[in-house]
């Protein structure tokens, strides 16, 4: 699932407010739910790897999605990531029927502090990796759902393209 990030995450995330990054968290996201998917899926934090790329859930807890802790808390202000896989090599995974959610649909994330950050959906995309669109998901405001989707590729072992849903806070 390598792609989800190039070099221009560091872009793009260098053009953001650092204010977050200078104070804790009062709060971190705890669990997704998708009611129009029947989705409800546990939130572990993901960082940076080495490479520079974004770390991903481990494959083997599948139903699990992460959130990028270099975006913001879903629920404040700024752009918050979630990155969950489409499937594993034996089985459906947390995001595999990501591409079914449509436009208006409602979004939650659960957070730490018993507050529940509400989005709709506004658009679905799905994308060549080598065209991902950082600026439009690390920066700009609302929340990102992000995982692979398009052709197989079996030489490489990864899907081509990623499916994006972009969705915005509802004032709640």
């Amino acid at each position: 699932m390598a792609g989800f990030v190039t070099g221009t995450i560091m872009f793009a995330l260098s053009g953001r407010d650092r204010q977050a990054e200078t104070q804790p968290a009062a709060a971190t996201p705890k669990r997704l739910d998708i009611p129009s998917l029947n989705l409800k899926a546990p939130l572990m934090k993901l960082g940076l790897a080495d490479d520079g790329e974004i770390e991903l859930p481990p494959f083997e807890k599948p139903a699990m999605a992460g959130w990028f802790d270099q975006s913001v808390v879903p629920g404040d202000s700024g752009a918050s990531v979630i990155i969950g896989h489409v499937d594993t090599k034996t089985a459906p995974a947390v995001f595999y029927r990501l591409h079914q959610v449509k436009k208006g649909a409602v979004v939650k994330v659960v957070r730490s502090d018993g507050r529940v950050a509400e989005y709709k959906v506004d658009a679905i995309e799905q994308v060549s990796k080598e065209r991902f669109p950082a600026q439009r998901v690390y920066v700009e405001d609302g929340l990102r759902l992000v995982t692979c989707g398009g052709a197989f590729d079996r030489k490489t072992h990864e899907y081509l393209d990623n499916i994006i849903v972009y969705a915005s806070r509802l004032e709640t």
